[in-house]
């Protein structure tokens, strides 16, 4: 999104009618329990640290189903599909973003918005699903392991995940215990699962860059039969930075795919880069997303711009993409009916008004056979994409 937790700065913003004192007594107590709670757990040895930082390139993690479904062999193509879940909550309100106020959601709220996700999934049917913002322990989702639960509850068979955030801990709001995962479910097994850390912003204080979100890429291959090992990529890219950062996210998407390519590894590639495509009519959400009480583009705001909602700098910024791969839906599709092919709004109740989500390949997509199901308005604040992708037979 803006589809990620809001940024603590941000909401120290939203405070700007408040009396100056205000807002320094607030910032300043957070300041001070975060600190506090820092120092107290990292003198004790017997605790983790409270956020959980990740090495440049990891293991995923692997998961795979004791009661397989049949597997069978493709006739020439597979269906590849890519859907942002928004941690099961469907399209209730959250305080990280849609102008919600919620923090933790209970576990009977949180499956039975799995289960209309599991309905949808077993509706479109895909051979392999790209999965972003999937809690596994969290406090936020009941601490169900959503992964494991749609893995169990769909054909699919094997599952790989990088975690995107991990902290024991996150005190703003009581949002406390975070386990937040990228994921790739298939039918086929997968291998050679490896989590890249994406660059961090640079734009927040640290105790609050210490406890944020650690975007990240997960790779793995799938063996299907008869076939080439295809390669897998999926990325959340940064949604909500103010420096650099999602243009870096962007580009090191592009190096990756670039590097598989020039290797001669076939691959489809995608998730939610949290920006549009090239040649939007529309790149300037501050208004839609604006929450009661805010006030953007007047003179005197600070900021001018609704943190994260404003694409009009990013305009050139995936052009690379498109001219080196072959998106599921094609800028001569999109251009042609852009309101078919948005993905992702932040305001329960309204439809679908920008796209986030994307596939790429070196490969082919079948044409006629791509899709973006605005008709799942219920189940998160992004619509699936995905098409039929022409395998390479070994």
């Amino acid at each position: 999104m803006c589809g990620s937790i809001r940024p603590l700065k941000s909401k120290l913003l939203l405070m700007k009618n408040k009396p100056d004192f205000m807002k320094r007594f607030k910032k300043l107590k957070f300041f001070l329990f975060a600190s506090g709670l820092l120092v107290f757990l990292v003198i004790s040895r017997s605790c983790e640290m409270p956020a959980t930082g990740f090495k440049e390139v990891e293991e995923g993690g692997y998961i795979e189903k004791d009661q397989k479904a049949e597997a069978l062999i493709p006739d020439s193509s597979i269906v590849v599909m890519t859907w942002n879940i928004r941690y099961g909550f469907g399209r209730g309100p959250w305080f990280g973003d849609a102008c919600g106020y919620k923090v933790i959601y209970s576990e009977e709220e949180i499956l039975a918005n799995l289960e209309l996700i599991a309905a949808r999934i077993r509706q479109v049917n895909p051979d392999i699903l790209l999965l972003q913002e999937a809690d596994i322990n969290s406090s936020r989702s009941a601490y169900v392991n959503e992964l494991r639960w749609l893995l169990d509850k769909t054909d699919f068979n094997y599952a790989v995940f990088g975690l995107q955030w991990k902290a024991q801990f996150v005190p703003s709001d009581g949002l406390g215990r975070i386990e937040e995962t990228n994921a790739i479910l298939s039918r086929w097994k997968l291998k050679d699962a490896k989590r890249f850390q994406l660059d961090r912003r640079q734009d927040q204080i640290a105790i609050e860059r210490y406890f944020y979100e650690r975007y990240c890429m997960l790779e793995a291959t799938v063996e299907i039969p008869g076939y080439k090992d295809l390669v897998l990529l999926n990325i959340h890219a940064s949604a909500f930075a103010t420096d650099d950062t999602k243009f870096k996210n962007l580009k090191e998407f592009k190096e990756e795919l670039d590097i598989m390519s020039e290797s001669g590894k076939f691959f489809v590639a995608g998730g939610d880069l949290n920006t549009l495509p090239p040649g939007s009519d529309k790149t300037d959400y501050c208004i839609e997303d604006m929450c009661p009480g805010e006030s953007f583009h007047q003179q005197g705001n600070d900021p001018m711009h609704k943190i994260g909602c404003d694409y009009t700098p990013e305009k050139e910024w995936i052009v690379s993409l498109y001219d080196s791969y072959q998106s599921v839906i094609t800028p001569g599709q999109y251009l042609s009916n852009q309101e078919a092919y948005f993905t992702h709004t932040t305001r329960p109740g309204h439809f679908w008004d920008r796209t986030l989500d994307y596939l790429f390949t070196n490969n082919r997509w079948r044409s006629g056979a791509s899709f973006v199901r605005q008709d799942f308005t219920l189940e998160s604040d992004h619509a699936p994409v995905g098409g039929e992708l022409i395998l390479k037979r070994n």
